[in-house]
């Protein structure tokens, strides 16, 4: 093998190509070795580890916040495409037009514009791509100027590639006219800054419907007051003195930015509908987050708002892809321009994954019955038939059940973080405060300390739940620490510390099951947030994760029951088919008028008791593989199976120190790790070897002790060849493998410690085996022996 390594290749030919071309001078400019995803969180046990991030050799910008390009290298002696496959992955991933691979000497240029491969001797420049690129998409020069305008840096709020994406794309839809535009990105991938920087753009570069030398008038709709607050009141604060809130029935006409939700302007039996006080053509730009939750339903009131700003641009943003419950959004903004979503996030590191515990209590689990002619707490007599987990807290409320939920999620804290956040979802108002009290009374040792330890903020409480929730929200605040809910936190909160996200009532919409367990996903390093539970006591997350349809799907499952205390008897990991066993429709339930107004409409049973009668727990796996659960020891045996047909495939790699490195990794990335395994298996002293070929091929067990005898007394032979110091080292490498495991062969590190560190220094130790090179050998030698049979 000749020529210069990929290193070498860099700095010596690609590098001075690209600045030949013009890509180092201002505007433009070469961003070199650019990380662009975080790498996937695996979970393993207890243990958190980051995938492989996805890096560009050169991404070249034409302007600091367009990227135009991305350019792969290889080493001199390969081929100038070697590397296309790669470049034309990240363009694709990058939204990029242009992907080039060059040795050095050759450069190889893939046009997605064309669907040409082309042979280059010398990289294009800066404009003449843009040229190109303009050309292809019809941007006229006034719209490119403006497409070009900057974003507004902030602090700590770096623009991530998908999110650079959807700006671009997403400006130039609008320079270009397009009236209707959609932007699909899922919760907790920042829509509010994207939507910031399309506003800042077209804001600063002074874009207008009328062609006009003035800045545009945005209006930016949501449903609830947090949705506009939050983002009015931060990441819009560049916006100065533009900013204004529509409400209390007020009319501003002389500012920029504006923000109103539906209720504050839309028509009701009182007013004919504040936002007729401004013309139909006021705005520019009209901005709808959360589209999907009424905007632009046919029946909806609100969609004669957007319907009155015709002649305005209007930009929905939700992060649910389309499904029969929300296909108006679909009809009336059309396909997104661009699509973001949960599980690519997870791919990409972004966003957290999650586990899923699948909390069954008895009468969930069989149903409940009123004994006959039983009277609930108001003297009522309690209609009889057989009540499932629907009609709980809906038509019959089971105070018991409450409780058994409570004890088993305050279990859980315990055993976890017992000041983790936490936001349990309820039925109902009364169904949140119920569950608010019972777990004060089972905290009392913490609520003596932290009053507000668990609050509810549900609408009733107004200013006081929005304090809670504020609160709960700051990361130097331990409380609160749980918050119980019914509809107000499904959306928009922004509270990257949940690490518990309790579903206590039926979540029929996917729609909804989406935003609500977004309440988890954003990633917390500072926090130790890396992935949250979801607490399932409704079957819920089950359903949900079994439709084909879900795009970011858990995967390793274990099963666990549990006794009335909520302790673990016995655990083992389900098929999509054993789960969806789960729900069945039960017929025959008791059917309840709706009461007339001022009657109480559900039964309410204050006597009982209710306990834990069995708990699934689910994980994602490395590959986002649908909803299965089997044993951890099943699905490594599965795994090892499918990347090593044989017990002798596995063991001619495993011998090899570089490959045996390359096969824990593997299975690293898969979410495998010995020491959860040896635990699993209950077999702690077994060589990692030994246990997969036990699990995976029915093998028989050998300890690590008992491999180490075994070549000492089989292969004296091997010893013999080594003078007397050197085979006392290699005799204290197989002790140290003996106690501690394969980890004891990494060099140097092994003997830089007693009892091998007492021969003296690195080199003095290597010249017993005639230097380092032999010692190398002699240990990898020791390794193939070991692993011989």
């Amino acid at each position: 093998m000749n020529g210069l390594s990929e290193a070498d290749t860099c700095r010596k030919y690609i590098v001075p190509k690209l600045i030949e071309a013009g890509w180092d001078n201002e505007p433009h400019s070469i961003a070199e070795q650019r990380t662009f995803t975080n790498g996937r969180i695996i979970v393993s046990g207890s243990k958190i580890k980051r995938g492989k991030q996805k890096r560009a050799d050169y991404l070249l910008r034409y302007t600091r916040d367009f990227t135009i390009a991305v350019v792969e290298a290889k080493a001199e002696y390969k081929t100038p495409g070697a590397g296309l496959q790669q470049a034309k992955d990240y363009a694709e991933t990058l939204g990029l037009k242009f992907a080039y691979s060059s040795n050095g000497k050759g450069i190889i240029e893939f046009d997605y514009l064309t669907g040409k491969e082309s042979k280059l001797s010398r990289f294009p420049t800066p404009d003449e791509l843009w040229s190109r690129l303009r050309n292809s998409q019809g941007v006229t020069e006034d719209q490119a100027n403006r497409l070009l305008s900057p974003y507004f840096l902030q602090p700590n709020l770096h623009i991530r590639y998908y999110q650079e994406i959807a700006i671009n794309w997403a400006v130039q839809a609008i320079l270009q006219g397009k009236q209707r535009v959609l932007l699909t990105m899922a919760t907790g991938t920042g829509k509010t800054l994207v939507a910031f920087q399309i506003c800042w753009k077209l804001w600063s570069s002074r874009w207008n419907t009328t062609g006009e030398y003035r800045r545009p008038k945005i209006l930016y709709l949501a449903d609830r007051n947090i949705l506009i607050d939050d983002p009015k009141d931060k990441i819009f604060i560049p916006f100065g003195d533009a900013r204004h809130k529509i409400e209390n029935g007020e009319v501003v006409k002389s500012r920029e930015m504006y923000f109103a939700i539906y209720q504050a302007i839309a028509k009701d039996e009182r007013r004919p509908g504040l936002y007729k006080e401004y013309a139909p053509d006021f705005f520019d730009l009209v901005i709808v987050d959360e589209c999907h939750r009424g905007s632009a339903r046919s029946d909806s009131n609100w969609r004669e708002i957007l319907e009155y700003f015709h002649p305005a641009t209007q930009l929905g943003m939700t992060a649910t892809p389309l499904r029969e419950d929300n296909r108006d959004t679909y009809t009336y903004f059309g396909n997104p321009i661009y699509t973001y979503s949960l599980k690519q996030g997870i791919e990409d590191g972004f966003l957290a994954p999650y586990r899923v515990h699948r909390v069954i209590t008895t009468a969930d689990a069989a149903g409940w019955r009123p004994s006959k002619g039983e009277l609930d707490r108001f003297g009522r007599e309690i209609p009889d038939g057989e009540y499932h987990t629907k009609d709980f807290e809906r038509i019959v409320a089971l105070r018991a059940r409450t409780e058994a939920i409570a004890r088993h999620i305050s279990r859980f804290l315990k055993e976890t973080d017992r000041f983790g956040k936490t936001i349990i979802f309820c039925v109902d108002q009364e169904h949140a405060d119920e569950m608010r009290r019972i777990l004060n009374n089972l905290n009392s040792d913490l609520t003596k300390k932290h009053p507000d330890y668990v609050c509810r903020v549900t609408a009733e409480e107004g200013a006081i739940g929005r304090g809670h929730l504020s609160r709960f929200q700051e990361l130097e605040t331990d409380t609160p620490v749980i918050l119980t809910t019914s509809q107000l936190l499904t959306t928009g909160v922004d509270a990257p510390m949940v690490k518990n996200v309790v579903l206590a009532r039926v979540i029929g919409s996917m729609t909804e099951f989406k935003q609500i367990i977004g309440r988890g996903t954003r990633v917390k390093d500072d926090y130790g947030k890396y992935y949250f539970n979801i607490l399932d006591y409704t079957g819920s997350a089950t359903r949900h994760f079994a439709d084909p349809e879900f795009d970011g799907e858990p995967s390793l499952e274990t099963e666990s029951h549990i006794d009335d205390q909520g302790k673990v008897i016995d655990e083992s990991v389900v098929t999509p088919e054993e789960s969806l066993k789960e729900e069945i429709i039960f017929e025959g339930s008791p059917v309840i008028k709706e009461p007339p107004p001022g009657v109480r409409r559900k039964y309410y049973v204050d006597d009982g008791w209710i306990e834990i009668a069995a708990q699934l727990v689910y994980e994602l796996d490395s590959n986002g593989k649908q909803l299965r659960v089997v044993k951890y020891t099943d699905y490594t045996a599965e795994t090892v199976r499918t990347l090593f047909p044989t017990a002798a495939a596995l063991r001619k790699r495993w011998a090899n120190p570089d490959e045996r490195n390359e096969i824990i990794e593997n299975l690293s990335q898969r979410g495998i790790d010995f020491d959860q395994l040896a635990e699993a298996a209950q077999q702690p002293e077994a060589d990692p070897f030994d246990l997969l070929c036990h699990i995976a091929y029915n093998a028989p067990l050998r300890t690590r002790r008992e491999r180490a005898e075994r070549l000492r007394k089989e292969k004296k032979d091997f010893f013999d060849k080594f003078e007397e110091e050197a085979r006392t080292i290699l005799e204290e490498l197989l002790d140290k493998y003996a106690d501690h495991g394969v980890a004891q062969f990494k060099l140097p590190d092994v003997l830089k410690v007693p009892p091998i560190s007492k021969h003296g220094n690195i080199s003095e130790i290597a010249g017993y085996f005639g230097g380092t090179d032999e010692l190398r050998q002699a240990i990898t030698n020791l390794q193939n022996e070991l692993y011989a049979a």
